[in-house]
């Protein structure tokens, strides 16, 4: 047996390991979902009928467009902001910077159960914020519990420092001797962001928007804890499906279907890798 063929048996041996713990506690599952997805949950043939469940029963169509209408605004408040504060953390040398660079990332480390309730405590219709006001004679009611703006307004507190820390990265890349020489050649501050620092952090941007996209679809404590009874969010639905009414087959069409939407920001995330002696040119 030659030297390499022996090489090539012993990486395949060591690998096989991993490779069969994917396969069996990934693949397998994924693949039985699929299945069991085009199954009539009764006789076992062959349906269309839990998919075109979810795109023509009512309430379930409006779940899909309200989780949807979530994640993209979720998405653009929380890039667009976390964008501004890693521009401010990159760029300004002060105390107030440095601080806040500090502890921006400090929500990451709350658990998702006590931010959430901690929220609930702040903005409900018996909250602090209606407490505070009631001490000023105004009886104030946000109406963000079991309505989507609060939804988004927890998601926010979860993904910007998220977003924030992996665009602050990016522009920390940039060398600060590519923004001087631009200066120094008469740019100004505008043509140097849209000539230069936007196209070399634009790549870590999308990045950032694909993980906050993946991040939300399949979100469950959050709508949990602060949705409302109707429409309500796809892992909600999910849930509904598989524990309350027991319908497993509907349930592994839901998973495909939340699979397909995450499918799209996966696909932007790989197609953004590919070309990234692209964005850096």
């Amino acid at each position: 047996m030659s030297k390499k063929l022996k090489t090539m048996i012993t990486a395949y041996g060591m690998v096989m390991p991993a490779f069969l713990v994917v396969m069996l506690t990934v693949s397998y599952p994924i693949v039985l979902a699929v299945i069991r997805s085009f199954q009539d949950q009764k006789t076992g043939a062959f349906t269309w009928e839990n998919y075109t469940y979810f795109f023509t029963e009512p309430a379930q169509l409006k779940n899909l467009l309200y989780t949807l209408f979530i994640v993209v605004m979720t998405v653009l408040i929380a890039i667009v902001t976390a964008y501004l504060l890693a521009l401010y953390l990159r760029f300004t040398k002060s105390k107030i910077s440095r601080t806040i660079g500090t502890l921006y990332l400090l929500p990451r480390f709350v658990p998702a159960m006590c931010a959430v309730y901690a929220m609930i405590t702040i903005i409900r219709d018996s909250g602090m914020i209606n407490r505070i006001g009631l001490l000023f004679g105004k009886d104030i009611h946000l109406g963000l519990m079991y309505h989507a703006n609060g939804i988004i307004l927890m998601n926010l507190w979860f993904n910007i420092p998220f977003a924030a820390m992996m665009i602050t990265a990016g522009l920390g890349a940039i060398p600060d001797s590519i923004i001087e020489g631009a200066r120094d050649v008469g740019a100004g501050r505008w043509k140097v962001f849209t000539s230069m620092i936007l196209p070399l952090s634009i790549k870590d941007v999308i990045i950032a928007a694909t993980f906050v996209w993946m991040t939300n679809v399949g979100s469950f404590t959050t709508p949990y804890l602060m949705g409302g009874s109707a429409p309500k969010m796809l892992g909600i639905a999910l849930f509904d499906q598989f524990n309350k009414y027991l319908a497993y087959n509907k349930a592994a069409a839901l998973s495909v279907i939340m699979f397909m939407i995450c499918a799209v920001s996966a696909g932007v995330y790989i197609y953004t890798n590919l070309k990234d002696n692209e964005w850096e040119g």
